[in-house]
């Protein structure tokens, strides 16, 4: 790797890592931030999720613009965006401006998201991007583990505000960066699909506020009817996508066995595993009454051993390709759901130690692999809108992750006392708290469940020829 690369995976890994920061800060804030803004449960929900939606809807269409204006101007811009979010996330005085930043926010996110896959494979060769996503990784988890220790510690003895704060700096320097650094690929036309992403967003805004209103209010005619226009929106999306020229799905592209199945593995590995640390998280504070600050400690090993090998792994991918990689990643995080499954109200902490180190070896053999699948694959001049399809899957996967879950494990127990444990405002004690471990439970079999469907294909793309990595 030349000093330019090195240069350029810098500049990604700091992107990435802002947006990794934030991700786990605002899930171990998420109680702190109800209870100062006087929120209930689903508007403060609605903090973490509008991200997620955003991202979901945009990734692609951003990704196509990174190819008509430029992935590193577009690249630029999202860092730019998404600090400014940030500044306006802390200044929120209620939490309808905190939902209204956390879209600015997102919006940021889903430029760096769509173009920083594309921007690698610019950058690198095929039988080298899978060490370049190593180090995109490890700026991931690298930020999750910061994001847990800084917001621990900012939301225990310091404010829920300056868990936005903190990304000033890093936006700041790494947009200066990224504007003396990172130079514009070649412009390729590409067309945008704004109907595609209507339909997409009005599909995945229907089938959220149907799993969070049956979460606090059970079987309702509301949430009945958004769900059923959710999945009619779903259908009007897929009909449309395969009749337009330019989809945000491109089932055209998805005619290579490895890329198709690459991005399938990437949706069910993101719907299945990505709201588990929530539903940890909901389980040490809730149940277990630890402070924001104890819960993160106890999860951070995961995100340390994925920092570590994640490097390693993309070298590996690069030398023998995805396959069994990402295969075995899989089954590790399956080992890791099975281990959270033995949780009760007296488990020793170091067994939440144990799942959490798993976790991290799981994740780490996974995303570096099967991300490098992806763009080794992808048709030459359409980088942006491939890394953008595989984004877009992939927050898909983390919004369903997140309903699902929330769903299955609040209809175990009343609605009043799921609410209360969600937000944090009271400890469980009794059968009321064993009742919601069995909630936890019934998510996490979901969980295993749809990671093993993951396993499945990533099995299924077969073998890859790459070349020799440097």
């Amino acid at each position: 790797m030349d000093t330019k690369q090195k240069i350029i995976i810098s500049i990604l890994m700091l992107g990435t890592l802002m947006g990794s920061i934030d991700s786990t800060i605002v899930i171990l804030a998420f109680p702190t931030i109800s209870d100062s803004l006087h929120a209930d449960f689903i508007a403060t929900l609605w903090v973490i999720l509008i991200y997620l939606l955003v991202v979901a809807i945009c990734t692609t269409q951003l990704g196509r613009i990174g190819d008509l204006y430029g992935r590193s101007r577009m690249f630029n811009a999202g860092f730019g965006i998404f600090t400014m979010g940030s500044l306006f996330c802390g200044l929120s005085p209620g939490i309808s401006w905190l939902i209204f930043s956390r879209g600015i926010q997102a919006i940021g996110g889903a430029l760096m998201q769509a173009n920083s896959g594309a921007i690698v494979a610019d950058t690198f060769p095929p039988n080298a991007r899978g060490t370049a996503f190593g180090y995109i990784s490890l700026g991931w988890t690298s930020g999750a583990v910061l994001g847990i220790v800084l917001g621990g510690v900012i939301t225990t003895y310091v404010s829920w505000e300056y868990i936005f704060f903190i990304n000033l700096p890093i936006g700041i320097a790494a947009t200066v960066l990224g504007f003396l650094y990172l130079t514009d690929n070649p412009r390729v036309h590409a067309k945008l699909d704004l109907t595609g992403m209507v339909l997409l967003g009005a599909a995945l805004t229907f089938i959220s506020f149907s799993g969070v209103d049956f979460a606090t209010e059970g079987t309702a005619l509301a949430n009945i009817v958004a769900l059923c226009l959710g999945l009619v929106f779903i259908v009007l999306f897929v009909l449309f996508e395969r009749r337009t020229a330019r989809p945000i799905i491109d089932f055209s592209a998805l005619r290579n066995r490895v890329l198709r199945y690459s991005m399938m593995a990437a949706f069910f590995l993101s719907l299945g595993y990505l709201s588990v640390v929530f539903l940890i998280t909901m389980y040490l504070q809730g149940i277990r009454a630890l402070s924001p600050l104890d819960a993160a400690l106890l999860l951070t090993p995961g995100y340390v051993v994925g920092s570590l090998l994640s490097p390693y792994m993309g070298r590996l991918s690069d030398r023998y390709g995805a396959r069994v990689l990402a295969t075995l990643g899989t089954v590790v995080l399956i080992l890791a759901t099975l281990v959270y499954l033995t949780f009760r109200v007296d488990t020793p902490f170091w067994v939440v130690l144990v799942a959490s180190g798993i976790s991290g070896l799981g994740t780490a053999m996974f995303f570096p692999s099967n991300n490098s699948a992806v763009m080794a694959n992808a048709p030459q001049g359409s980088y942006g809108g491939i890394s953008g399809i595989l984004r877009t899957m992939q927050n898909i996967g983390i919004l369903g992750s997140f309903v699902i879950a929330i769903t299955v494990s609040a209809a175990s127990i009343p609605r009043d006392v799921a609410f209360q444990v969600f937000i944090g405002t009271t400890n469980l004690v009794g059968g009321v708290s064993d009742a919601f471990i069995r909630g936890i439970d019934a998510a996490l079999w979901a969980s295993v469940i749809i990671i093993g469907i993951a396993g499945v294909l990533s099995w299924m793309r077969g073998h890859e020829i790459r070349g020799s990595a440097p």
